[in-house]
């Protein structure tokens, strides 16, 4: 199986905790959102497994409703913390 190239961005909270804006991934073929999100929370450790738990995300810009969704190759994936405010 051929790997994907993705990006992942991160927002606020998820920004802080990761240490970055976003990062580009390689990922094997048929990976979930869950894959990345389990990639994710061991390369940047407790504080965003923490923070990833309470976010929502977005996929190539459509809200993530089954983390067992499928990425394709140049997927995006938004990872949207609980933002406060009126």
């Amino acid at each position: 199986m051929v790997d994907l190239r993705m990006r992942v961005r991160y927002f606020a909270a998820a920004r802080a905790a990761a240490g970055t804006t976003g990062e580009e991934l390689t990922v094997p073929a048929g990976s979930t959102v869950h894959d990345v999100l389990d990639t994710l929370a061991a390369r940047h450790g407790e504080e965003l497994t923490r923070v990833l738990k309470a976010c929502s995300f977005l996929l190539d810009g459509m809200a993530v409703r089954d983390r067992a969704a499928m990425l394709t190759e140049g997927a995006e994936l938004d990872v949207l913390p609980p933002f406060a405010g009126g």
